[in-house]
Formats: structure tokens, sequence, C-alpha cells
């Protein structure tokens, strides 16, 4: 058999196994649902690998600006939710944000980390189209490689769990749905300033945890943090990939996993902060540590992300909230506790991708692998 053949046969199978798995597993219709047409769809396309790009932050725009924060002016509440991480705001719409105004609010979530937005409806309900305009204005629009979409708008990767189905990246035989990650660490020049907002959501539950990773760095001893700044680490989307196609989650995958090496230290390169970037969701292994040492080092970073409760804030959403985060600086865990109540949690993110990430230490190397 040729390899061509061989390419055509797997596209085949992944093709027929996501239709009887889409069929079994159908996500709730609903003739009166507002978002019917943002539901997941599982194309079987598929896509070449990624290419690298020159990335501008928006922010080094605001840094110029006479005020960087005066697209905040006219908020009738801007209130932080912990003294290190997000920052709740009302009375400032999305959707008039100008050119100036979105550099501003790049500026403001690499520097809080996370920004949450209340009563924004107008924004949710402009649809697709505006989602992607929104997202290119701070970075190349990111195809994740395995999630559902809605149709003909593969860059909206979407979240999705009803009474029937569950389209989402969920590991079932553990004793918790908290799963600390930064959304595909795996790619070359992983996300950015990231939007997510909920379509539909449960009565109760559902809310998103998210996490410093800057203030995680900041609470290691200055010398642990000198040796950590020497080290780098595989960062695999190899185990997504198989989840998918094993049948879960559409059963499909549009692009070949990839493996990439990203510093343990990477500094933002607008505000300048180190940050631990490390999790374990895709995090695999320490580059020139013995097996045990690297296992050792990534449970005991692991455990302190896990319990650091002083550096963490949790969203709870309401309807027309959005939430924005800068994925360089933070991580950020769903709560799947509302499975009884059989509702449906429908969300949707914007996920421009960023430059590879940049090692806090000045020339460390990172071996291609």
């Amino acid at each position: 058999m040729t390899s061509v053949e061989t390419i055509s046969q797997t596209t085949q199978s992944i093709a027929t196994l996501s239709l009887r798995s889409t069929e079994d597993t159908k996500p709730e219709q609903g003739k009166t649902y507002k978002y019917a047409q943002l539901l997941p769809h599982f194309s079987p396309a598929q896509y070449p690998p990624l290419t690298p790009f020159e990335h501008v932050d928006p922010g080094f725009r605001a840094l110029k600006h006479a005020d960087p924060r005066a697209f905040l002016a006219n908020a009738s509440s801007v209130v932080e939710m912990t003294p290190r991480l997000g920052t709740e705001v009302r009375g400032v719409s999305l959707t008039g944000l100008d050119s100036d105004g979105r550099d501003q609010l790049a500026l403001e979530v690499a520097r809080r980390g996370l920004m949450v937005f209340r009563n924004q409806g107008a924004f949710i309900d402009q649809g697709p189209e505006a989602y992607l305009e929104w997202g290119r204005h701070f970075g190349r629009l990111h195809v994740h490689p395995t999630s559902g979409h809605p149709k003909d708008y593969p860059e909206i990767h979407l979240v999705y769990r009803d009474a029937n189905s569950s389209f989402n990246f969920e590991i079932n035989d553990s004793i918790t749905s908290t799963v600390w990650h930064s959304d595909v660490s795996y790619e070359l020049q992983p996300p950015g300033l990231t939007t997510f907002f909920l379509l539909s959501q449960p009565t109760t539950g559902g809310d998103t945890l998210f996490t410093s990773q800057i203030s995680t760095l900041k609470k290691l001893s200055p010398s642990f943090v000198a040796f950590l700044r020497t080290l780098s680490a595989v960062h695999s989307g190899v185990e997504q990939a198989q989840f998918s196609r094993s049948g879960k989650r559409g059963g499909i995958v549009r692009r070949e996993p990839v493996e990439h090496v990203h510093p343990l230290v990477r500094r933002h390169p607008v505000t300048g902060e180190e940050a631990l970037y490390v999790n374990r969701q895709f995090t695999r292994r320490i580059v020139g540590l013995k097996k045990e040492e690297s296992e050792t080092i990534l449970k005991f970073l692991y455990d302190h992300v896990d319990k650091g409760g002083d550096l963490q804030a949790r969203v709870k959403w309401e309807p027309g909230t959005v939430v924005l985060w800068d994925n360089r600086v933070t991580a950020h865990s769903a709560i799947v506790d509302y499975g009884e109540s059989k509702e449906r949690r429908h969300g949707a993110r914007i996920t421009p991708q960023a430059e590879r990430p940049i090692p806090a230490l000045e020339g460390l190397e990172l071996p291609q692998l």
C-alpha cells in the first residue's frame, strides 16, 4: 500500500468516526435556542502545520498613549477581584472600543492578567464575523486541531456540554475536574490575549478558576527561581489528539499534534514581568534532566499552582459576561460541577497567537525536538 493510499484511508476513517460519534452524541438543538448557529461542528477538513510569524503586541502601542487606561474612563465600576489578579468592569462596552481602546485593553490585561466585563450582550450577539474581526486586532487567530467550532468558522473554539453530550477535553477518571493549563501551550507560538464568553450557562456552577503565574513564581525562593530560569520543558499536544482519535470530543484531528520546547520561566514582551510557564495538562518533561528529577520538579510546581488559593481568582458567570486573560502570565481551569443539573454550558473562545515564549534568562537556548 502506498503512503498516499494510507493517508487517504486514515482520513476516511477519521471522517467516519466523527460522523458516528456526532450522531451518537448530538448536542441539544432546540428550535428556540438563540445560538443554534454556534453549536459545535466537526469538519473532517485537514490543515497543514502552523508556520511561524512575527507578532507585534498591541500593548506596545498603548505604552505610548498619554493615558493607557483611558478606555476605562466612563466605566461605572472598576473593581480589583484580588490584589494580584483580575479586574471586574461594568459600564464599558467592548463593542465601542476603537483601535486605541483595544490597544489599551491589551496592555491592561497584560498587567492585571485577567479582566471580566459584565453586561456585554451586544458584543456576544454580534456573531462570528465580528468575533474574528475583534480577535485579529490582537494577533493571528489560532485554529484548534481537535475542538468543535461553528460551521464555517474554524477560528472560533467552542466548549460544550449538555444533558446528552460533552465535546470538551475532559478526563472523567479523576477525583477532580480541576486541570490547570495555559491554552494550547504546545504550539510554537501559544496564545496571548484571549477572549471567552458563555452563550448558555447552568443556573449555578460552571465557574472558571484563574491563577497568576507571575505570583506563583514570586512565591518561590530566589535561588530556586534562578535554577528554574535555566530550564526548558517539552509541551505536547499528542495526548489531546489521542483523546479525539479515540472517538471522544467529536473524533476529529485536523492537524497533526506537535511538541515544542519552551522556557520554564518566560518574560512578557510588554510588561517585562517573569512568569512560571508549566501546566499539568500539556507540559511533559524538563529537558536535560533525568526522568525522576524532571517528575519531582514538575510535581512540586503543579502542586504549588494547585494550592495557591491566595494567588487565584474565581470568575462566576452571569449572562452577558466577557472574560479576557493573558495566557502568557496566567493559568486557568474550568469547574465541571454542574453535570447533575443536565443544563447546557456553551462557550466560545477567540484565541490570537502571540510570540514564541521569551526566556526570562537571556541567551537560554531552546532545543529543537
